[in-house]
């Protein structure tokens, strides 16, 4: 059963009848406090943020209403244990003290002046709860320019909650407008200090609309140095480097001015003078018509522009409650892509009109244009004769590569690049190393923006087929070396053939596509399995290749081993040598491939020792008991 009885409209609303009594919250400032402090803002510095922004947002209520009002001024004064702050603004009577000072959740911006809101700073009507941060009294003497003939009045809150209210003598503030008075809360007075007050109220405030002092100094600085009016381009860049210094620590690679007029926003990126990784977001520095919103704004730009940290200022951008991060809505989606297009033609226009620029910043930010290029053809098209790829020619951009070669080979990963890079390059066959990051998706879309160029994943037949091959008769006087070559690698999944191919100090290449090490690592897996998964393994078998072992005939060292008279020791050599070119690729051996290795170089050592010592005169007959003890026990 509820606890008062209902009725409902016809269509079944309820509504409250007579025993229903409707009761009004009750709010604990101190719980507020807290709530503020500790959860809402980060960091108490803020209530000078709220100071600024109320006695900014009181200056332009009063212009709104009155054009022909003195010109906006916010002036802080530190004092000892406190601090002051004054106002030109609209101020207040009597009745708006009650009203919106002492009314949480209420501001003075919905009240009369609705149609300028977007003007104002302030959206949420929190306002001076802020200071209670750091602050346990707050006094605001006011005087209302709407009705200047009201005495002036005063406010005073303290943190528990309470508050008086009184009028006092003309004299007591004698032009319209509001000071407030702060009291820090003990182990609060480090915030209110001229150095502290004077480096947040700069932060904060440099490039608000109107004149804000502290104890007398000027911390604005308007307008803002991307608006100022310099001697030449030149001039105005280093205008623009210096005040990234200022704001960000480096002095940047180049500037790029960020004007977006239809979403209000004006600005400069600037450019990274080094490379960073794309996981790390830069914060950038948004200004709200002038006031610092936050310096940690990571959702500003597109993820792919980690190469460059911003500063704008806007108008049309909505903050959170907290007025410390962006609110992600469809605007901040507008303005991010905005943003977006205006660094990609900025790289458009280097690559037209500047290109040693242009290839200044591509040697240090490659990878970000690579990253935006893989999902912006157009831009690819635009940087395809500056990007830089590793091929077998060396470093070359992605275009010229193309117009050398037919047919623009690539590896997936740089092992594999590494291991045919020199046989491929003497051979001719253009070879792009497709295992950094984007590099294999975009030599694949090459076609798409480069007429006629072909593209083709390198594997083991294409380099094998580049090859030349072996005199058959002299292929057929190896056949018993062969033999015994491929019955020791057989059991690792590998195949042996002859080719002749340069450099001939290459005595051995592994050749190990994509493919064959997809089907072995289902052999291995099948021979793992239990009976069921081993027969669904089995049935997945393919007719991909298998590694192979490419022996050069042209190596001398290869010639000797194939004209060994004994197949044990051919056998072993081999393995040798499979070990050898396993080495030169750069791959991770497998357990097997290192029992392999290990056994041949044992053996080789021992087949040394042996045929030295047979070599030797006075060699014992214990000596050769020792020789053939080993053979027997197979050591």
């Amino acid at each position: 059963m509820p606890p008062y009885p209902r009725r409902t409209t016809p269509t079944g609303a309820a509504t409250m009848t007579a025993e229903q009594t409707p009761h009004t919250f009750q709010v604990d400032l101190r719980g507020l406090v807290d709530l503020l402090s500790h959860h809402l803002y980060s960091s108490p510095r803020v209530y000078l943020r709220e100071l600024l922004q109320n006695g900014v947002d009181a200056v332009t209520a009063r212009r709104a209403e009155d054009p022909a009002a003195p010109p906006g001024q916010v002036l802080l004064h530190t004092e000892p244990g406190g601090l002051r702050v004054e106002d030109s603004g609209i101020g207040l009577t009597e009745s708006d003290v009650h009203s919106l000072l002492a009314t949480i959740g209420r501001s003075s911006k919905r009240d009369g002046l609705e149609s300028a809101r977007a003007d104002f700073l302030g959206q949420f009507g929190i306002g001076l709860l802020a200071c209670f941060v750091v602050a346990d009294t707050i006094r605001v003497v006011s005087r209302s320019a709407r009705t200047p003939e009201a005495p002036p009045v005063e406010w005073t809150a303290r943190d528990d909650g309470s508050y008086t209210v009184r009028t006092l003598p003309d004299d007591a503030r004698p032009e319209p407008g509001t000071t407030v008075h702060l009291r820090a809360r003990p182990g609060s007075d480090e915030w209110f200090g001229s150095a502290r007050v004077t480096e947040l109220a700069r932060d904060f405030g440099a490039l608000l609309p109107y004149d804000v002092q502290v104890d007398g100094t000027a911390v604005t600085e308007r307008p803002p140095v991307w608006d100022r009016a310099h001697s030449g381009p030149g001039a105005r860049r280093v205008e623009l480097s210096r005040y990234c210094q200022r704001q960000f620590g480096f002095l940047p690679l180049d500037c790029i001015d960020l004007d977006v007029p239809v979403a209000g926003v004006r600005g400069v990126a600037y450019v990274l003078p080094s490379a960073v990784s794309p996981a790390q977001r830069a914060g950038h520095r948004v200004h709200l018509k002038g006031m610092l919103l936050t310096d940690q704004a990571t959702e500003l730009l597109p993820e792919w522009a980690f190469f460059v940290r911003c500063v704008i200022d806007t108008d049309s951008l909505r903050p959170t409650a907290s007025r410390e991060h962006l609110y992600a809505d469809e605007t901040l989606a507008a303005v991010r892509d905005a943003l977006g297009d205006r660094i990609k033609e900025w790289m458009t226009a280097l690559a037209a009109a500047e290109p040693e620029r242009l290839g200044h910043f591509l040697s240090v930010h490659h990878l970000g244009v690579k990253t935006l290029a893989r999902h912006d053809p157009a831009l690819l098209r635009v940087m395809l004769p500056w990007l830089p790829f590793e091929t077998t020619q060396g470093q070359l951009p992605l275009d010229e590569f193309a117009d050398r070669h037919p047919v623009v080979h690539f590896t997936r990963t740089v092992e594999e690049f590494r291991q045919v890079a020199g046989i491929a390059a003497a051979q001719g066959i253009g070879v792009v190393n497709g295992g950094y990051t984007y590099d294999a998706d975009l030599v694949e879309m090459l076609p798409l923006v480069k007429a006629g160029a072909q593209v083709a994943e390198l594997d083991a037949d294409t380099v094998t087929a580049h090859l030349d091959t072996v005199d058959p008769a002299q292929e057929l006087a190896l056949a018993g070396f062969l033999a015994a070559a491929r019955a020791a690698l057989d059991p690792l999944g590998c195949d042996v053939v002859l080719r002749s191919f340069h450099p001939m100090t290459v005595p051995a290449l592994h050749l190990d596509d994509r493919a064959a090490r997809h089907e072995r690592a289902r052999e291995e897996a099948q021979e793992q399995a239990d009976d069921l998964w081993a027969g669904i393994l089995g049935s997945l078998r393919g007719n991909a290749p298998r590694a192979r072992l490419v022996l050069n005939q042209l190596n001398p060292l290869v010639r000797r081993i194939g004209s060994l008279a004994s197949g044990e020791l051919a056998g072993t050599a081999v393995e040798a040598l499979y070990g050898q070119a396993l080495l030169m690729s750069q791959r991770p051996l497998r357990p097997a491939d290192t029992a392999l290795l290990n056994r041949a170089f044992l053996d080789l050592l021992r087949w040394a020792a042996d045929h030295t010592a047979a070599d030797t005169p006075g060699r014992t007959a214990d000596q050769d008991g020792d020789r053939d003890g080993r053979r027997e026990d197979g050591r």
